[in-house]
């Protein structure tokens, strides 16, 4: 039997690579696990740096094909596990019956939740404001350094506002979907407990298996910070209970 396979997707100011301590502890459990780059994204946080133009012109409409394809790639439905941007884009496939279930964590939000505009770039500051404020300062400096890279901007502007973006859309009323996870920090300042709440609600009148996870003193960094374990094998259970193996 082929081993089932999990695509990560990262956010918006965050490299591929912020996904690799996810990546080796799901394959350490056998799952085959793939997390691809944007289009465009250079192969390392330094030369992301250097190249900020590199996904300039990215936005949401071609990022949500790029991993839709991907998806449709593999010979055994993988599951989707999305952070902030990436989230969104998990429950879009997901809610098109892409993907055997999804985990959306500190997810954009959909369907119109209101949100406040993001930042076009961040800083250590800002970083450590807004995505690392649940942590140490030393410990923000460090995750800063390791692995934030410029966002797109054109992303970041279809992102903003209203979210009124037709990728921002997602059928929450898909009954026929696999089984979706959404998981909350309850300090995040970027993506604040209460829009993942006010989400979640949303598919209240589906029949579909949408479960909601609040981690409580955790902040926007929880995939890539010291906290990301307990994540990451909620996670890993949460898909258990569902059948969901390697």
């Amino acid at each position: 039997m082929n081993p089932t396979p999990v695509v990560f997707i990262h956010g918006a100011w965050l490299h591929a690579l912020s996904w690799k301590p996810w990546g080796e502890r799901f394959s350490s459990l056998g799952f085959a696990v793939s997390a691809p780059l944007r289009p465009g994204e250079p192969a390392t946080v330094a030369e992301a740096r250097r190249q900020p133009e590199s996904c300039r012109e990215l936005g949401l409409d071609a990022l949500t094909e790029h991993y839709a394809g991907i998806v449709r790639s593999f010979d055994t439905p993988p599951v989707i596990v999305g952070h902030s941007v990436g989230g969104l884009i998990a429950q879009h496939l997901l809610g098109t019956n892409l993907g055997r279930a999804a985990v959306a964590i500190a997810p954009v939000p959909v369907n119109q939740v209101a949100r406040e505009p993001w930042p076009a770039s961040l800083d250590a500051a800002l970083f450590r404001q807004l995505f690392a404020n649940a942590v140490t300062r030393e410990e923000s400096a460090r995750l800063f350094e390791r692995h934030a890279v410029p966002a797109p901007p054109r992303l970041l502007a279809e992102l903003g506002g209203d979210g009124t973006h037709p990728r921002a859309d997602v059928d929450t009323g898909n009954t026929a979907r696999g089984p979706l996870l959404l998981i909350s920090g309850q300090e995040d300042r970027l993506v604040p407990d209460s829009a993942t709440r006010a989400v979640y609600k949303l598919y209240g009148d589906s029949t579909a298996v949408t479960g909601l996870k609040q981690f409580p003193d955790r902040g926007h960094s929880l995939v890539l910070d010291s906290g990301w374990r307990a994540v990451a094998d909620y996670v890993l259970l949460w898909l258990a209970e569902r059948g969901i193996r390697a």
